[in-house]
């Protein structure tokens, strides 16, 4: 028998994954990765194509990247025991003219308190990409990207935010090397810590 924040937890996701608050140009499908004892929550943007079509978060070259980021093998990733990943909006927005719609404005504000109330044992949450930066960090966030990344340390233990992983950013990766010398060496010892125990 599930214990109840188990058992509420479900009755939650299956809520989410018949929502309709929205109009979108096809018909709707929630990815969402939830576990009651999840330490490690990461928080993007919202899914692509691919990841719409599948149904599994992050199944794409910047999931990829992201593993690779955080050192953790697509087992681990996928383990909803340890990992939770909630986009900022939930669905495939659908494409726009210069690649895809921006997340939903009604996804966060419905879902995420629930979700995150039915997971407290939460330790760490990995802001990707300035969507999430700004719903989580308000005013905190930096004037740039690169402002609110480099001041990463500056947002524990709480949060850590990130770029997004998409191979579209590889010219922002290329222009800060700081990233990789400096952010990643803490983002997989925050990564491990949150997820140790």
């Amino acid at each position: 028998m599930p214990r109840p924040r188990s058992a509420r937890l479900g009755r939650l996701l299956a809520d989410i994954a018949a929502c309709r608050a929205c109009a979108l140009p096809h018909e709707p499908r929630p990815v969402v990765q939830a576990g009651a004892h999840a330490r490690l929550l990461i928080v993007g943007q919202a899914p692509g194509r691919r990841v719409h079509e599948t149904g599994i978060p992050w199944n794409d070259p910047s999931g990829d990247l992201l593993r690779s980021w955080l050192q953790l093998t697509p087992e681990q990733f996928y383990d909803a025991g340890k990992v939770a990943i909630v986009p900022m909006g939930l669905c495939y927005p659908g494409k726009g003219a210069s690649g895809d719609l921006p997340p939903r404005r009604e996804c966060a504000p419905l879902w995420h308190a629930p979700l995150l109330a039915s997971m407290p044992d939460i330790r760490l949450t990995l802001l990707i990409g300035r969507h999430a930066q700004a719903y989580y960090l308000g005013r905190r966030a930096g004037a740039t990207l690169a402002d609110t990344v480099a001041a990463c340390a500056d947002f524990l233990p709480a949060f850590f935010p990130l770029p997004h992983p998409s191979p579209r950013n590889r010219f922002w990766l290329r222009r800060h090397p700081w990233f990789d010398a400096e952010v990643l060496p803490l983002l997989r010892q925050q990564v491990a810590l949150a997820l140790s125990g």
